[in-house]
């Protein structure tokens, strides 16, 4: 697990939360708005056709809401994916 800043990324109040404003976690599944992209070195140095990577993909960032600018814990997306199935049986 590793620990990133995505302060950019839109997160939504997980359907499992408390409604009451206490314990709360929060998801981002647009996060690649918010990643950072880096150049592939083997793209054209001249500009034209450029192929751009993020590093740390596929991933599911999760945040605590009371620290919105503060770092995300990210996650494989199969693990959440399979984190996710089991909450909901």
């Amino acid at each position: 697990m590793r620990s990133i800043g995505l302060t950019a990324a839109t997160w939504r109040k997980s359907s499992y939360s408390n409604p009451d404003g206490g314990e709360c976690v929060e998801v981002s599944d647009d996060f690649l708005m918010a990643a950072s992209w880096r150049k592939s070195s083997y793209s054209n140095p001249d500009g034209g056709a450029c192929l751009e990577v993020a590093d740390n993909l596929p991933v599911i960032p999760v945040r605590d809401s009371k620290n919105p600018h503060g770092h995300a814990l990210v996650f494989p997306a199969a693990a959440w994916a399979a984190f996710v199935t089991t909450l909901r049986n």
